[in-house]
């Protein structure tokens, strides 16, 4: 009977070892690693070829949140935010690589700003 809470403490102990360490690695990932937002248009044949899902879809694989949408004039525009290196990507893909049938004429950047904490939870389309 005496072992018993022994055995407990030895098996608790450790869980909240852990918790701590992985609260710690947390704290020390979201300092070294800054958080950026930046808002985007994209120009060119980028409606009506699944520019809005793809661009979701690449989000997603990034791992960055935020939103797109078209607009009534032909473009599509949206935010992105998350580590500066996977936003950077991602920027790299609203320019570059887009939908199968998109024709990327060109991306606008703007408003590009270091935050505290990301303001979505997940990428989305907007209508």
């Amino acid at each position: 009977m005496c072992a018993l809470p022994f055995a407990a403490a030895a098996v608790t102990a450790p869980r909240i070892q852990l918790q701590l360490l992985c609260r710690g690695l947390a704290a020390a990932m979201s300092t070294a690693r800054p958080l950026k937002s930046v808002d985007y248009e994209v120009f060119g044949r980028v409606q009506g070829v699944c520019f809005r899902m793809y661009t979701e879809d690449e989000a997603r694989k990034i791992g960055v949140v935020g939103w797109v949408k078209n607009t009534s004039k032909g473009t599509v525009t949206g935010q992105v935010q998350g580590p500066e290196e996977k936003v950077n990507s991602m920027k790299s893909w609203l320019s570059n690589v887009g939908s199968p049938s998109s024709r990327i004429d060109r991306t606008t950047f703007s408003n590009e700003k270091t935050i505290s904490k990301l303001e979505y939870s997940n990428f989305t389309i907007r209508y």
